[in-house]
């Protein structure tokens, strides 16, 4: 997390009778690259758990996007327009009711954003939080990759070369970790969202595990996803989960062969 600016400077030093200069890191400086970099606080402090909806937006193909010649000009707009769209959608979307004091929403922000190089996640309290409102995070987020390619990506893409051209998104429910001065978290919920986002074909994915779509997700939204059991390696070799049903009629069928019925 830490931003490491540690110099060499020319110093002169005795070797034997002479005096020479030398290129060197001060030991004062050597001394300050240490885990303080990652500001995380305290790491030895002991963890407290959350229980959390974890979030991880990917965007696709931004890693060729980024290997164009001249990225310094192009990846500080992109990425500048892209976070701020994405935190203004998490907001548009979160809000229900304006009052002059304020505003009601659908379920609370997230308590923590971290930037992942090609993505972001997010996590939310759950515990603030009734069955109905977690559903509702997961219609913002649907709601926000699909504006990304409706809203964000045709003005983008004016304004630089191939931008990438789809936001993913990955959602599962569990525990998480306190890191530090709980300046950041871990948990295998976050695992798990990370391998969702980028499941075979498909681009919106979200565990089963802690969500009752069949009677807490809006009866027009539910008709959209499909339950599906799938592996996901190294985490469990029977995933439920829910998925787009139109993404899963699109992909190619040996990648179907790897999702069943439950």
């Amino acid at each position: 997390m830490g931003k490491i600016i540690l110099t060499q400077e020319i110093i002169k030093v005795k070797e034997g009778a002479k005096t020479i200069d030398v290129r060197l890191l001060t030991n004062a400086k050597l001394k300050l690259f240490n885990p303080e970099v990652l500001g995380l606080g305290d790491i030895s402090k002991r963890s407290s758990c959350v229980e959390a909806i974890a979030a991880v937006f990917d965007l696709s193909g931004f890693t060729k996007f980024c290997g164009q010649n001249d990225p310094q000009l192009c990846v500080p707009d992109f990425l500048s327009q892209f976070l701020a769209w994405l935190f203004d959608e998490i907001r548009k979307e979160t809000v229900n009711k304006t009052y002059p004091q304020g505003k009601t929403l659908y379920s609370d922000l997230p308590f923590l954003a971290k930037f992942l190089g090609d993505g972001v996640l997010f996590l939310w309290n759950t515990d603030t939080m009734d069955n109905v409102s977690m559903c509702n995070v997961v219609i913002s987020l649907d709601n926000i990759c699909s504006n990304y390619k409706i809203d964000f990506y045709p003005k983008i893409k004016r304004e630089v070369v191939e931008p990438p051209t789809t936001l993913r998104c990955g959602i599962a429910r569990g525990s998480v970790y306190s890191v530090g001065n709980a300046e950041d978290y871990v948990g295998p919920c976050i695992n798990i969202a990370s391998r969702l986002q980028k499941l075979n074909s498909l681009n919106f994915c979200v565990s089963r595990k802690g969500f009752n779509f069949e009677k807490d997700m809006v009866k027009e939204y539910l008709e959209t996803y499909s339950l599906k059991t799938i592996a996901l390696r190294g985490i469990e070799n029977n995933q439920l989960i829910w998925c787009r049903k139109k993404e899963l009629n699109k992909i190619p069928k040996e990648d179907l062969s790897l999702f069943s019925d439950p």
